[in-house]
């Protein structure tokens, strides 16, 4: 895949939910919990972004730390007895990145990540920080186990690759970060066979990654394990988690790979427009025509004017070779 699949535009913040915000421009759209903390992204964007994000990081921090971080950092009433009841000082300086959380092993995702892990930190203790000397090195990149076995096959530098992997259906980050409870969740073959979707629990926001874009069809990148069935099984777990605020609108935000801030109707949509698309291949497949005859049939021509594209790094046509040979190869 052709890492300048979006050209490296001006970068900057959109807020989204509590402490959660996105950052536009980077190649993708990064995911950032931002609070006393530190720095959580949900992907790190094309490498050439890399310098750029840091100083948004950066500004963004210094921003929040002039006015205050967001009254939800204020303690809960209630709960354990073990749950502090002292305020938080939200004017104590800015911290680093914490965590990198990879959604996929395309490159948009994870070109960042040297340089931006090399900025942040991993707090350690005990025998770790006693007997690994590197160990507080950088911050931590969280990722399905196949991000990290597709960027060692691309011969990633070691600096950028995954430091914690996981091969279960889904992984938690260890304890709360910025007050709340973060859950990512692993969708088998989808863009990649690595991809993942990120849930935020108090905040109610859904990173969707390459499962989801608003400003075009989803980048399937086959030769990585990627398939059009695999991303309909993503969008489906999606919708079973985000909870509508009125007549499937409002309520569960959820920060598509590219384009704007969406909801369930904007994923439920997506989800119904693909399944339209997949089923009219499959039909094209079963009379057995060539993928040739089946670009020239045009199964995406309702949807081609708000998300296909004729030229550039992902089009239409590339879009519907991706689904065709993820239905038609075993």
């Amino acid at each position: 895949m052709n890492e300048d699949y979006k050209s490296v535009a001006e970068l900057h913040w959109w807020p989204v939910r509590d402490n959660i915000w996105m950052l536009v421009g980077a190649g993708t759209n990064i995911a950032a919990s931002v609070g006393p903390d530190g720095v959580l992204l949900v992907n790190s964007g094309n490498a050439a972004a890399s310098e750029r994000t840091l100083r948004a990081i950066k500004d963004l921090q210094a921003q929040l730390n002039a006015f205050g971080f967001l009254d939800v950092m204020t303690p809960q009433r209630g709960g354990a007895e073990t749950r502090s009841r002292f305020p938080v000082n939200t004017h104590a300086p800015p911290k680093p990145v914490r965590y990198i959380i990879n959604t996929s092993s395309l490159p948009h995702s994870v070109g960042g990540n040297e340089a931006i892990a090399a900025s942040g930190v991993t707090y350690t203790g005990g025998n770790v920080a006693g007997t690994i000397a590197d160990s507080s090195e950088g911050a931590a990149v969280l990722a399905h186990e196949n991000v990290l076995n597709r960027m060692q096959g691309r011969d990633m530098p070691f600096d950028a690759l995954p430091t914690e992997t996981y091969f279960t259906q889904d992984f938690k980050v260890s304890t709360f970060f910025n007050a709340e409870g973060i859950q990512i969740v692993h969708v088998p073959n989808a863009a990649t066979d690595g991809d993942s979707f990120v849930f935020f629990r108090g905040a109610d926001v859904i990173a969707a990654g390459d499962l989801f874009n608003m400003d075009s069809f989803p980048i399937i990148d086959v030769d990585s394990g990627g398939g059009i069935n695999g991303v309909l099984a993503g969008l489906n777990a999606i919708l079973k988690v985000a909870i509508p605020e009125f007549r499937t609108e409002g309520g569960t935000i959820v920060i598509p790979g590219h384009g704007r801030l969406s909801d369930s109707a904007d994923v439920g949509y997506y989800r119904d427009m693909l399944t339209i698309i997949r089923d009219q291949v499959q039909a094209l497949i079963d009379e057995g025509l060539t993928l040739e005859q089946v670009v020239e049939k045009r199964p995406a021509f309702g949807y081609e004017a708000r998300f296909g594209k004729d030229t550039g790094a992902w089009t239409t046509e590339m879009f519907i070779e991706a689904v065709y040979r993820s239905l038609k190869e075993p």
